[in-house]
């Protein structure tokens, strides 16, 4: 089997990289173990997420950092046996969210998350799944009025970057989602950004894609990725049913496996682990949700999907291999059940996924220095689904000759070694 790209990882971010590369003429095999979307693409809140324009950084502020050590927190919980072994990167990642360094993080995304929308429509369109995205935009709410004043001025502040927000009093947010009427707290406002599209099955979003790869001639192969291989004119990986894959050149997507493929190589990337949950409720009769909303207080998404009512929790940090810690989501869920009637859960466990960070939250995309035909494109933090595609592009204009349409330096691997 010889083809001139293989791409390790059928996430979003793979799959779209695959496409992008097959458009430019390349002949791309496309390897997993496991089926499209099935890792940590299939876990998300489902938000293609054109308002994220500032990246989520480490808080530098010393009341929520003493909110944080008491780890009591609903949006972020951590193990203390796992705390050492994080500390260090956790400090990167502090001193990466200084004003200065958030900024020139914010910079080199911008045309990114710009593009996030326009690349994901070509692909949605050409792939026939227009049937599971919405474009109703997303709604983050308050309960607190000073923090609800705070967020205001902030979404104001974005102004400058060409968003669309509408500012909701606490009776326009319960118009708008009327099952939040019957809740034992108060809502004082929300802020609905009306930019971003929702997906109703993430995963069904990443096998559309795949099946666009397929039909248009590629093919996607069952594989560990851990037994690539670098040979005398490229690279080699058997499938599972024994057969040898040559290529030319290999592009490493593997979200939080790609420490497979770059430790083994000897490349000293920073990649981290943040672990979230979600889990999916039946939505009780005559009460929908129609949007995403975000609790920004207590750090949990709901959005409305095919399964039902997701659940997503914020950020976890324990051992990746660890079995699920039911602490956060039911912290979670009981927040919930004060604002909005959740039905029964429909799986008897949640979800656990992993989300690859690195600590200045820009993911590795380029070229590797040291071994020739080898390509990164991981590390996407929370917004994988977001920017799969628009990553996709940017990966395969460099490595078809063509001009970017976003500056690639700054998210080189050689930053970090």
């Amino acid at each position: 089997m010889k083809t001139d790209i293989l791409v390790l990882g059928a996430g979003i971010v793979g799959v779209s990289a695959a496409l992008h590369l097959q458009d430019r003429g390349r002949s791309v095999l496309l390897a997993d173990r496991g089926e499209p979307g099935g890792g940590t693409s299939y876990g998300n809140a489902g938000l293609i997420e054109r308002s994220s324009v500032i990246p989520y950084s480490f808080p530098r502020q010393l009341g929520a950092l003493m909110k944080y050590a008491m780890n009591r927190s609903s949006d972020v919980r951590y193990n203390p046996a796992y705390l050492p072994r994080i500390a260090p990167w956790l400090a990167r990642y502090w001193w990466h969210s200084s004003p200065a360094n958030l900024e020139k993080a914010t910079r080199a995304l911008l045309p990114l998350v710009e593009a996030s929308i326009s690349e994901h429509d070509k692909l949605i369109d050409r792939a026939g799944a227009s049937y599971l995205i919405r474009s109703r935009g997303w709604v983050s709410f308050y309960k607190d009025e000073r923090r609800f004043a705070a967020a205001r001025t902030e979404a104001q502040a974005l102004s400058a970057y060409g968003l669309s927000v509408r500012l909701l009093s606490g009776p326009e947010f319960t118009a708008l989602e009327p099952a939040f009427a019957a809740g034992s707290a108060k809502i004082s406002g929300g802020i609905h950004w009306l930019d971003p599209k929702t997906v109703t099955d993430p995963q069904a979003l990443t096998k559309a894609y795949a099946e666009l790869f397929v039909r248009d001639g590629g093919s996607v192969v069952t594989a560990d990725a851990s037994g690539l291989s670098q040979e005398s004119d490229g690279w080699s990986l058997k499938t599972q049913e024994g057969e040898t894959i040559r290529a030319r050149e290999v592009v490493v997507a593997l979200g939080p496996q790609s420490g497979l493929i770059f430790r083994k190589l000897g490349y000293p990337l920073p990649l981290a682990i943040k672990r979230g949950y979600h889990r999916h409720y039946a939505q009780n009769d005559g009460q929908p949700l129609s949007h995403s909303v975000v609790d920004e207080e207590a750090g949990y998404v709901l959005a409305p999907m095919a399964r039902g009512v997701r659940l997503t929790t914020g950020i976890e940090f324990a051992d990746p291999k660890a079995p699920a810690n039911m602490i956060q989501i039911r912290r979670n869920e009981d927040h919930a059940r004060r604002l909005f009637p959740l039905g029964e859960p429909v799986e008897q466990t949640p979800w656990l996924g992993l989300r690859p960070c690195l600590p200045d939250m820009r993911p590795v995309l380029g070229r590797a220095p040291r071994h020739r035909g080898l390509w990164f494109n991981f590390g996407h933090a929370h917004h994988g689904l977001t920017l799969g595609p628009a990553c996709g592009r940017l990966l395969a204009e460099q490595m078809c000759g063509s001009t970017p349409f976003a500056d690639p330096e700054p998210f080189y691997p050689q930053r970090f070694l």
